[in-house]
Order: C-alpha cells, then structure tokens, then sequence
C-alpha cells in the first residue's frame, strides 16, 4: 500500500519555559531557563504558575493527578490550536495517544500516607483513574468525543517520541485521519527524587539551579527533573489540506530501536540505528537533515555517547548539523521529554530557527559538534530530527520536515 503523508496541524504545552505554545516558544528562543528549586516537594514550585481549573472543572481536577492535569491542558491547546471540528462523521477517524513515563506517581505517595494515618477509608474511590497512565488518552477522548484508537504508551524517557511515531504509523496505514498525540509527566515528589538521586543521575548543582542543566558543558554533573507536557495534532495530508489547516511541518520519518545492552547505561549502536531507521522511513539521506534536538541530557556519560551516536548516524555531515538541547532551559521531562521536544523541532522547522543550549560556559573537548551555544540561530532547515532515549535501552527518532 501506498504509504500516506502525515502532517502537523495542531501544537500545545505546559512546561518550565511556558504554558501555551507562543510564550513557550519565546522563552525558549531567548534563552531563558524554566529551571528552579523544589520547595518541600511541593510540584507548584513551577517556574511558571499553572492553574488546572482554567482547563478542567475543579471538581474534576481534585480526581485527578498533575500530570493528568498537564497532558489534558495541553491536549485541549493542540486540538484548538489545529481547529479541528468533530462530527459524527468523523469521530471514529480521530484518535488520541498520549503516554507517561511514570504517570500518578505524587497522587500514589499522599494515597498510600493517608492510608497509613487512617486505614483503607481514606482511599479515594478515584484514587486508580486518577493515577493510571491511560487516562490522559481516556478523558481527551471523552472530552472531544474522539471514538478512534484510544491508547498510552509508556518507554520511560522515549515515551513522548514513541507515542507520537506510533500515532504517525497509524494514519500513514490508514487506522485513522487524526491523532492527538505527545507525552506528559508530573513526577517531582520524594520518592521519584529520591531515586534518580540514589542512581546518582541528578545534578547536585543546588546553589545555581539555573545553570544546572548544562548539556555538553566540561562541568556537567548530572539532569534536573522538569514536569509539563507536550501535545501535537497529527494528520493526513490531504485531509489537513481538504480543511484548510495551517501545517507546521510534515512528520516525515520515524525510528526505533533497542540497546539490548544495559538497564540504564546507554550504548552507541541503538540511537545510531534508531536515527537511520528514521531517516530511511523517511527516505531522506543523512545529508538532508540540518538540525537535531538531541537528548541531550546534561549526564557526563549520556552526552558524549550521543555526540559519538550522531557522528556514527551522519558521518562527515554530522560536523554540518546544528544540534541543541531545549533540556539545558526545560529539564529533563521524561515521559513528557519527547512530547515538548518533538513540538520544539516542529516549531524550529516552522519558523527556520534553532533555539540555543544554554549554560555551554566551557564545551567538553569530548563533545565537539556544533551545539548552538548559549544563543539562538536563524538558519535555513529543510528537515531536522528529533532524538529521545530511555532506560532499558528504547531509543525513537523523528524527522520533521519543511513543508
């Protein structure tokens, strides 16, 4: 069968750098970091002040957890953002597959506390669909009426990119028109710092939070946590056209691999073979790409071996790309990682700029490609690819394309 075109009609997010698609946007362009101290664990101390009534009706709000809260605000920016009506004819053709990483997990810490204080009662009958990781996908899709495929899919940190590859697939063979697609998560509480910081993956850069996250730089030490969401509209290409609808970029390719290597530390072979595999999806030669959102994580190890990726993937030309980290402003989301970064390559090929890696003070000798530091750039892009990894060694690359 004849492989269809999708496209991007529709963008929203919630993150450290903004809520909604144009403040985001700036403040990522400018430079501007998201990145501030937790207070007391409380997940409000976000750099940007996030109020899920202005989205959800209060009463539905408390049922459920923030990341719930994150992939459903963005969720309902994407959908009006693309301007996209559902009828009854078209209902059955619209899908939605927003993933998370870690999914309820401060709502699971307060039930379990309450719990102990005072025994099963205080259990909340919304506790389990205020926590599970499908319900982003289940409510938008009882919102809007969307009667398509209705899934989630969880890959730890890759979760955003596969969640958005898989949903390509699915209109490239026809299952359905439309997808509302992307990642979010909301995991900033005890028990998930507590365990990123006994695996030794966190920044101990507390007294600077700021300049913590530093992708590439000699005296990186580790990522910061973030939390949002990032949701992007998908569409075949004659229905977005037949429509009317305004089209950031055409998801050209998509690309997936394993390790089969290690738990948690990364390997060069699986993101190498996951950038091809996308480029050969979408049948493009590495010589046509000119721009990488890259993983880009601020680990000492995990930087270098995806600089070392890149180089395996493009040859001569990877020295040609321009290859930033949006995580050095927004942390590192995990299961919302992919979902915020495929929007930002979206937008960069949109608007023909590369936001910067800030906090690059002095660049590893390690890591020597050309990683827009610390400003932005106005360049041509034609196609720019997208990288998101995870623990257990999944890997998914997309490639964005002008249009």
């Amino acid at each position: 069968m004849t492989k269809r075109r999708v496209v991007v009609t529709g963008l929203g997010i919630v993150s450290p750098v903004g809520i909604g698609v144009s403040q985001a946007w700036r403040n990522l362009v400018g430079g501007k970091s998201g990145i501030t101290r937790i207070a007391g664990f409380d997940p409000t101390a976000f750099a940007w002040e996030f109020d899920a009534t202005q989205f959800i009706p209060a009463k539905d709000a408390r049922r459920m957890d923030r990341f719930i809260h994150f992939g459903l605000a963005a969720g309902i920016e994407a959908f009006k953002d693309s301007g996209l009506a559902v009828t009854e004819q078209n209902a059955e053709r619209i899908g939605v597959c927003i993933g998370s990483g870690i999914g309820g997990l401060p709502m699971i810490e307060d039930t379990h506390n309450d719990y102990l204080a005072a025994g099963p009662r205080k259990i909340s009958p919304f506790f389990i669909p205020g926590t599970i990781i499908n319900m982003i996908s289940g409510n938008l899709s009882i919102l809007y009426g969307l009667k398509g495929p209705n899934l989630a899919i969880v890959t730890a940190c890759t979760t955003g990119t596969h969640s958005i590859g898989e949903s390509a697939r699915t209109i490239e063979y026809g299952d359905a028109d439309v997808m509302v697609c992307g990642g979010s998560e909301a995991a900033i509480s005890p028990l998930a710092i507590g365990g990123f910081s006994a695996a030794r993956a966190l920044s101990t850069r507390n007294d600077d939070p700021a300049t913590a996250s530093r992708p590439w730089d000699k005296n990186r030490d580790g990522f910061v946590m973030g939390e949002g969401a990032g949701v992007m509209v998908l569409e075949e290409y004659e229905h977005a056209k037949a429509r009317g609808a305004r089209i950031y970029a055409e998801l050209a390719g998509y690309g997936t691999s394993a390790d089969a290597y290690h738990m948690t530390a990364p390997s060069t072979d699986g993101p190498k073979r996951s950038m091809l595999n996308a480029l050969r999806n979408a049948g493009m030669n590495p010589d046509q790409v000119q721009y990488v959102n890259a993983h880009g994580t601020s680990t000492p190890m995990g930087d270098k071996n995806e600089t070392d990726a890149i180089k395996l993937a493009f040859g001569d030309h990877a020295g040609k790309l321009v290859v930033n980290s949006t995580k050095s402003m927004t942390g590192h989301l995990l299961g919302g990682a992919g979902g915020i970064e495929s929007l930002f390559c979206a937008l960069a090929v949109y608007h023909q700029v590369s936001p910067p890696t800030i906090n690059i003070f002095e660049q590893d000798p390690e890591c020597d490609l050309d990683y827009c530091a610390n400003t932005a750039r106005d360049m041509k892009i034609d196609a720019a690819l997208n990288n998101n990894f995870g623990f257990g060694g999944t890997n998914g690359s997309l490639v964005f394309r002008k249009i």
